[in-house]
């Protein structure tokens, strides 16, 4: 899955930069002082001059706005001036609006930022991104309240009844006390100090984030709300979202049009990067009250060790994940990283090594580290794996998914879904035809005699930048010839491929396989939508619609769930 290619703030070899400051340029920004109403969001306008413009100029904006030597770590190993160590948090071309500006070399750009806990400066380079020029630095640029508590993000405890809310700030630990304040919408509000909030069934809660400052003083965020998450077993409408691969666009919210691209100002040339994300965003937020929990599975941002792409990440996700549960799994460009425990030994992270999802998301995972979890949700209950770690036959983690899938009471949660982020069950990815695996290599042989043996309703998986869907199937044969709707037993678990949420497609073999029964190569998510304990509806969905392109219905009762299929059962003989 690697056709979304390099992240493209790795272009730009700021350790090579040199110093060529010019008296005639300069760089002028404004306004110096943003999110003065409490916006966290707002728009930049950067002009700038230079005596000897050429195509290759770029403005580069920076956060915090030294990024001078004097911010490099003591033990840089670099030895060259001038030493930068800090890269850009977006960049574009000096004539990208400004198409005389190589003639009179003046140009101007707006860029919409958002607030990253520090402040800003935009600055000029000569002679393209490999070995840059630093011509001019402009004037510091800042949030009005650059530590304010920013980007909530919601995730289903480790019990049906706890909400866990995560954020960002700039305050550290030594510096303030952070909470929330919560309650029911219109009741009595309680502070928690704690970020894990229990609450009753079926209501409606509001909350803010706070940090009491040690002189006493509070900082707040602005109200948000969720509703309270069906208990297990609960009859009621329950509908899931799930997706792979969406990576960021930012900033989004004030984008009037809807384009294929990765930020909304036109900056970091990211045409090829993840030319989807803006859509399935905004899909999502145009669906939202529609929607009770969302499962991103892998291949989060792309930030590729890039750490302000997860700022812009959660910024973009904000009206989302502050409102319903949103769910993580591990992918390759979370964790991905030599020597460092991962399964597949690549340098996909770009060094986060996990450390950045497992801190930015929280998941109900016994140890962060290790990030597979169960969660129950209503009559829903989902096993996430970790396909970065060993999911082989006898590990750890093989125990886990084995514990997960048998000790649901299918009677209270029919609705059995297993997910990962790479494809450990079928897909017709060009990638994975050419190994002749039609999938992760080994993983079929090792795993699907628990998805048969625990009747696993729904596969759904990552990685591959398609969509697709298998029938019924087990042991690379279609166990039910039926393609829209299914009745009474399942006999085989139905894979499905859904990680065309935002990175350059990947292509499809032009082999034909009999379990393959629909693909789209197109940008897209999943729905599920159990409307009782009988009836679930699956819906593909493009991102440039919003209409379903896919779907099928699944109705039985508990009775067919009990039935006995090929290697579902334990073997008898007429002596047993």
């Amino acid at each position: 899955a690697s056709s979304h290619g390099i992240q493209p703030l790795s272009r730009i070899a700021i350790h090579k930069a040199t110093l060529a400051l010019d008296n005639l340029a300069y760089v002028k920004a404004s306004p110096t002082v943003l999110g003065l109403n409490g916006q966290n969001t707002e728009w930049v306008t950067v002009e700038y001059s230079s005596p000897n413009p050429s195509m290759d100029d770029w403005i580069g904006v920076f956060s915090p706005a030294n990024f001078s030597a004097s911010t490099c770590l003591a033990e840089n190993p670099r030895v060259y001036p001038p030493l930068l160590c800090s890269a850009p948090i977006k960049f574009q071309y000096a004539n990208y609006t400004s198409p005389d500006y190589k003639v009179n070399g003046k140009g101007s750009l707006k860029l919409q930022l958002i607030n990253q806990r520090s402040d800003f400066s935009f600055a000029l380079f000569s002679n393209g991104f490999l070995n840059p020029k630093l011509v001019a630095v402009s004037n510091t640029v800042s949030f009005a309240n650059p530590n304010a508590p920013v980007y909530p993000r919601l995730a289903q405890g480790k019990q049906w009844d706890e909400m866990t809310v995560t954020w960002t700030s700039g305050y550290g630990i030594d510096e303030a006390e952070p909470f929330v304040q919560w309650g029911p919408k219109g009741g009595h509000q309680q502070h928690s100090p704690a970020v894990t909030l229990t609450f009753e069934r079926s209501s409606l809660y509001t909350y803010k984030l706070g940090h009491r400052l040690f002189n006493s003083t509070y900082v707040w965020s602005q109200e948000y709300q969720f509703r309270a998450s069906p208990f297990p077993g609960q009859n009621s409408l329950q509908r899931v979202v799930i997706f792979g691969d969406m990576g960021k666009d930012l900033p989004f919210l004030e984008v009037k049009t809807l384009i294929l691209q990765d930020e909304a100002d036109g900056s970091n040339e990211y045409n090829n990067f993840q030319r989807g994300s803006l859509n399935t965003t905004k899909q999502l937020i145009k669906d939202l009250k529609n929607i009770d929990i969302v499962f991103h599975i892998g291949d989060i941002c792309y930030a590729n060790g890039y750490i302000s792409q997860w700022d812009q990440f959660t910024a973009q996700i904000e009206p989302i994940a502050s409102a319903v549960p949103y769910m993580l799994a591990s992918g390759n460009h979370e964790r991905d990283w030599p020597g460092t425990g991962s399964f597949y030994e690549n340098n996909d992270s770009g060094g986060e090594c996990g450390v950045l999802a497992e801190t930015m998301f929280f998941v109900p995972a016994e140890n962060r580290a290790k990030y597979w979890y169960s969660t129950d949700y209503g009559m829903f209950r989902f096993c996430i794996a970790d396909s970065e770690h060993d999911w082989r036959e006898g590990t750890e983690q093989y125990k886990f998914i084995e514990h997960c899938l048998a000790s649901v009471d299918r009677q209270k949660q029919p609705w059995l879904v297993f997910l990962a982020h790479r494809v450990l069950g079928y897909s017709s990815d060009l990638s994975y035809a050419v190994e002749g695996s039609f999938g992760e290599p080994m993983a079929k042989e090792n795993l699907q005699k628990l998805w048969q043996k625990y009747k696993v309703d729904i596969a759904i998986y990552g990685h591959a930048h398609n969509y697709e869907r298998t029938c019924p199937i087990y042991e690379n044969q279609c166990t039910d010839n039926e393609k829209r709707y299914y009745k009474g037993t399942l006999k085989g678990t139905i894979h499905v491929v859904a990680g065309g949420a935002g990175a350059s497609l990947s292509p499809f073999t032009t082999l034909k396989t009999k379990w393959s029964l629909f693909r789209d190569y197109d940008y897209g998510f999943i729905k599920l939508t159990a409307f009782d304990h009988s009836n679930l509806l699956f819906e593909y969905k493009k991102s440039s619609d919003g209409k379903v392109y896919d779907s099928f219905r699944i109705s039985r009762d508990y009775r067919d769930i009990l039935a006995c299929t090929v290697d579902s059962c334990p073997p008898t003989t007429l002596a047993s």
